[in-house]
């Protein structure tokens, strides 16, 4: 993979924690060091806080995980914590605003995630329309009462799929100040607006997701930028 040079950092108080901070950060190369852009953004992870996802992180790191760490899966109404590329944006809308960067699906009303365990299509958005559906659960995406006017992927995951690990995790508009999500990470319309305006497929955009002790354990080995103090 390409080395990123842009990246959006979440934390939280603790695993069980509801709200977080989410800052970006970029750099002009993987040799030179991660810089703050903008101003904290407030978010939201899912209704039980964060658990260990299947991301990016070195097999090596694993070890570094505690026996009572919380680990994802499926409907377990936790967020995947880990290191995460971003994948494409979506929308009620036609098209995208013209200077957004991100690949781009519409929603229709045929648009689902599949949560289904047992389907080929487990954990992908695909359009009913134009495959044999062979799954008995989703997630359709247009009717979430305007949480996904505007969101974006999270490749929890992915690579490979691992039925029952998790699915269907995005960054989308959330319901409110301090009300969790059934897994995905979630922020004020204007805030995600405003991220995907910034992200850049050309720069590898990444999302790094922790809880605050576990981000300081790994800053170093994993040459993560530092965080602003908790309460700025």
């Amino acid at each position: 993979m390409r080395p990123s040079t842009q990246i959006l950092v979440v934390t939280t108080a603790d695993w069980n924690a509801v709200p977080g901070t989410l800052q970006r950060y970029e750099r002009l190369n993987a040799r030179k060091k991660w810089k703050k852009v903008g101003l904290p953004i407030p978010v939201v992870v899912a209704k039980k806080g964060l658990g260990w996802g299947a991301g990016l992180a070195p097999d090596a790191d694993l070890r570094l995980r505690l026996p009572l760490d919380p680990v994802k899966h499926e409907g377990d109404t936790r967020a995947p914590a880990g290191l995460f590329r971003l994948g494409t944006a979506f929308g009620y809308a036609a098209a995208q605003p013209a200077e957004w960067k991100m690949p781009y699906v519409s929603l229709t009303p045929s648009v689902e995630c599949v949560d289904d365990i047992h389907s080929k299509y487990y954990n992908r958005v695909v359009d009913r329309a134009t495959v044999s559906p062979d799954w008995n659960s989703s997630e359709h995406m247009l009717y979430t009462n305007g949480q996904y006017q505007w969101g974006l992927v999270v490749d929890d995951n992915s690579d490979p799929v691992i039925p029952g690990a998790g699915s269907c995790i995005f960054m989308h508009i959330w319901l409110g100040t301090g009300e969790g999500t059934v897994g995905c990470t979630a922020m004020a319309q204007e805030n995600i607006e405003a991220l995907l305006a910034w992200l850049d497929p050309a720069k590898t955009p990444l999302l790094l997701q922790l809880p605050r002790k576990q981000y300081k354990k790994l800053k170093r080995r994993w040459k993560l930028p530092s965080l602003p103090r908790a309460g700025r």
